[in-house]
């Protein structure tokens, strides 16, 4: 009998993909600035930007995607601001207070469960949520849950906890895989 796997495909249930578009004013770890990146993580997954070095207004226009394997596990970002100083913050930012991690997509409670019934219940365009700012999301304005082309999207700034400043602008798309089963 020869070695079981599992293709990641018969399990997936669709794609996210992030645009990491840019960040807005963001605090300073460093004498005048910082060396920021972002990390999204989904699961075992694990994506990261680029380093922009020395700004504290960096533009990333970087498409990360994840499987989505499991409606269960949301996906986290972390945005990690370093420096060459001994004041760097790094690593898993999320955890020790600081603010810089947000779940950002969690297809359970906005009831997301089969975005494909949409396609022919709803013209393109269609406003499926609006998400308000509040203290327990660090959405910095108004944003909206749209379907687009037959996907969802979002646009939206989020706004950092904790810290001196800063913002973080993205957008989500999550695309839906034909013939994929929700459990």
């Amino acid at each position: 009998m020869g070695d079981r796997w599992v293709n990641p495909r018969s399990n997936m249930l669709g794609l996210l993909r992030i645009r990491i578009k840019r960040g807005i004013n963001l605090a300073i770890r460093d004498v005048n600035s910082s060396d920021p990146y972002v990390i999204v993580r989904h699961g075992k997954q694990k994506l990261k930007t680029r380093v922009v070095k020395k700004t504290v207004n960096p533009e990333w226009n970087e498409d990360l995607t994840l499987c989505v394997m499991d409606l269960n596990e949301p996906v986290k970002l972390d945005l990690n601001l370093e420096g060459s100083n001994l004041f760097s913050i790094q690593g898993n930012c999320g955890l020790d207070g600081l603010g810089l991690s947000w779940t950002i997509w969690h297809p359970l409670p906005m009831g997301l469960l089969s975005p494909t019934r949409w396609a022919v219940d709803y013209p393109d365009g269609t406003v499926i949520k609006k998400v308000k700012p509040s203290r327990e999301n660090c959405v910095a304005e108004e944003s909206f849950i749209v379907w687009s082309k037959g996907n969802l999207t979002q646009d939206m700034f989020l706004r950092l906890k904790n810290v001196e400043s800063g913002e973080i602008e993205l957008s989500l798309t999550y695309i839906d895989i034909p013939g994929s089963m929700v459990a």
